[in-house]
């Protein structure tokens, strides 16, 4: 791979039992290690998510309820997950919308504490659109000249990910084989959230980008509207969106 690598970096993918970050689990993740030296390494966990796999789901993966039943559930696999991906950058096809924020939705309810804010995350599917919008069977194509037989297949979706990447930064002079560029480059927006309810302004605060204070820094609303933040606590808002809105309210707290 043309990319120089300070660090291991694990491509992964995830098959769920539906599309909404808050509420669906993870039935199946591949995931494929790059280590500094290009070595590979690759592992794959069938998981039971304890609840239905939406119909919608099952059509797409093909993974059935039958199939998960009896399988281990994520708390039980969440260490060995852990300890792969440690001290690892993550990149995916459409990751950074959706992959990374189930995967962190998992791992706070395994009492795994991940610190995501230092990892570098790249989404070959924003590389993609940015130079060829199509899907990832057409970027397989496009690229490298083959068609991905297994689609939504999670280690097969995994692979023909890692081969698109590969070639686009062979194909593309301009991205640098840097992760902090490419890290950089495939940022979809100014989201301090992977839910974009939080996001930061032009003097680098959180400001709300939902509900009636949307465009409001979170702080000065904090300090105005004492009830709030305890409504987001009772809310229906993904728990990693709770954690930044919780470390906001201790940052109010501790500079008193």
């Amino acid at each position: 791979m043309r990319v120089k690598l300070e660090r291991p970096i694990c491509f992964f993918d995830l098959e769920t039992t539906g599309a909404k970050v808050g509420k669906d689990r993870i039935v199946e993740i591949a995931i494929l290690k790059v280590n500094k030296d290009n070595q590979e390494s690759q592992k794959v966990w069938r998981i039971n998510p304890e609840m239905d796999i939406s119909f919608q789901a099952i059509q797409v993966h093909g993974i059935s309820n039958d199939m998960v039943k009896n399988e281990q559930n994520f708390q039980y696999y969440s260490n060995e997950i852990h300890e792969f991906i440690k001290g690892c950058d993550l990149a995916g096809f459409n990751a950074i919308k959706f992959d990374i924020p189930i995967l962190v939705e998992e791992l706070i309810r395994a009492d795994i504490d991940f610190d995501f804010s230092k990892v570098r995350m790249i989404d070959s599917q924003v590389i993609f659109h940015k130079k060829e919008p199509r899907n990832l069977s057409a970027a397989l194509k496009f690229y490298c000249g083959k068609t991905l037989e297994n689609a939504h297949s999670a280690l097969d979706d995994t692979m023909a990910t890692y081969e698109v990447f590969k070639a686009q930064l062979e194909k593309y002079d301009d991205l640098e084989p840097d992760i902090d560029f490419l890290s950089e480059y495939t940022k979809r927006s100014n989201n301090l959230d992977f839910a974009g309810k939080i996001r930061i302004d032009a003097d680098n605060d959180a400001i709300f980008a939902f509900g009636k204070y949307t465009g409001q820094k979170v702080l000065d609303v904090f300090k105005s509207d004492k009830g709030y933040y305890s409504w987001i606590m009772k809310g229906d808002f993904p728990e990693y969106t709770k954690k930044i809105f919780t470390k906001l309210k201790l940052s109010l707290i501790n500079n008193k």
